[in-house]
């Protein structure tokens, strides 16, 4: 075989699962279409209970390293501080949230599983199809001019097992034939990094105004990002200019349009395929529950899935029966994403417009339930995703 373990999709879960495996001694593959790293990616949050398991594969300290450990979240409205949230209690080993761009994220990982297999990331190679025979995988892999694909045949590749960490738009769990539930929000959102004169340094913002929305969360370089709520898709048009009016309208702050790093437009939906296993493949990250950006759940929440993964893929690989395992995994991981999908659907309905009196109960609300320690403490487990792992 070419491979114990193919891995469709080199995104952070595809090689935060190579890494894993390639650290058990499993032959590893990971095909990625993209040739070079896309440096606009949303996701910046990572929580308590990734980092933990991050650092099983010598991740971490590195990623803390670069990155800015946010210990306290502010509800603001109307420029008055309404509630605050700390994480000193969520972990012994990371009582933060850390906040550093997705592509330096994916950049450590990758520099994780070269120095373990140089060759284990073939770049410019899609994953098209899929058979399964009962006792390997073999892949159909359409190449971009460069790549070299881990097979003689150069147009497929074959392991015992297969993993699907290609993203929202899978194109091997559509080859799968894997039925999926969508669901659209009418919830969307303009975003867009800028030099920070906030003056908030290492505090997320969450700015609670009656036009919907606005947070703020710093990142590495003394950047912070803003993020506004919209009611209908952003104009292809809008630019910098546009969202720091938007935020300035809103918070009062005006971030420098001509210091702008990222701008990204987004509507939400959440798509959430009905197995995560089928026969020798399993589905992991967004292939298999995308859920909203908001609250930076989607990106940890794989990486908890491919941690549970890993021993029971080497069981399986060790030639152990594990088909009771593999249920327990699915369920557990599947009730997982549900209740991540429920606090994301929380997250945006916090954050949709309301006229001004019951914008004033929901932000007394949210300041009384602030005030309580048990409370706040409740609250920040669950936005830390303490109730996510295994």
């Amino acid at each position: 075989m070419d491979a114990d373990v193919l891995i469709a999709g080199g995104g952070p879960v595809g090689l935060y699962l190579a890494a894993a495996l390639l650290q058990e001694g499993v032959k590893v593959k990971v095909l990625e279409q993209r040739r070079s790293r896309n440096r606009h990616t949303r996701a910046i949050g990572i929580h308590p209970p990734a980092l933990e398991a991050l650092a099983g594969i010598q991740v971490a300290s590195g990623l803390v390293q670069e990155g800015v450990r946010i210990r306290t979240g502010m509800a603001v409205s109307s420029g008055r501080t309404v509630g605050t949230m700390a994480f000193d209690a969520v972990s012994d080993h990371y009582p933060f949230v850390l906040a550093l761009p997705q592509f330096r994220t994916e950049e450590l990982l990758e520099d994780r599983v070269r120095a373990l297999d140089p060759g284990a990331l073939i770049r410019g190679a899609s994953v098209t199809g899929a058979m399964d025979d009962g006792d390997k995988v073999t892949i159909t892999v359409r190449s971009s001019p460069g790549a070299t694909i881990p097979s003689s045949h150069g147009s497929s590749a074959t392991a015992a097992l297969l993993v699907a960490a290609d993203g929202a738009r899978s194109l091997l769990r559509g080859a799968l034939g894997v039925p999926v539930d969508r669901k659209a929000y009418p919830d969307h959102y303009l975003m867009g990094d800028f030099d920070d004169g906030s003056g908030y340094g290492d505090k997320a913002v969450l700015f609670l105004e009656p036009e919907g929305i606005v947070e703020s969360f710093p990142l590495p370089g003394r950047v912070r990002r803003w993020v506004v709520r919209l009611e209908r898709p952003a104009q292809p048009e809008a630019g910098p200019r546009e969202l720091a009016e938007l935020v300035h309208g809103r918070t009062g702050f005006l971030p420098d349009s001509a210091t702008n790093s990222m701008l990204s437009a987004f509507s939400v939906r959440a798509v959430t395929a009905r197995r995560m296993v089928t026969g020798r493949t399993v589905l992991l990250g967004d292939a298999a529950h995308e859920i909203s950006p908001i609250g930076g759940q989607g990106m940890n929440l794989g990486w908890l899935d491919a941690a549970e993964l890993v021993p029971v893929m080497c069981a399986a690989l060790a030639g152990e029966s594990t088909g009771t395992r593999v249920r327990e995994f699915e369920k557990s991981r599947r009730r997982a994403a549900a209740a991540s999908r429920r606090q994301a659907e929380i997250n945006m309905m916090l954050g949709r417009p309301l006229p001004r009196p019951l914008l004033r109960v929901r932000t007394a609300a949210i300041g009384a339930a602030a005030a309580v320690p048990r409370v706040n403490q409740w609250a920040a487990r669950r936005f830390t995703m303490q109730q996510m792992a295994h």
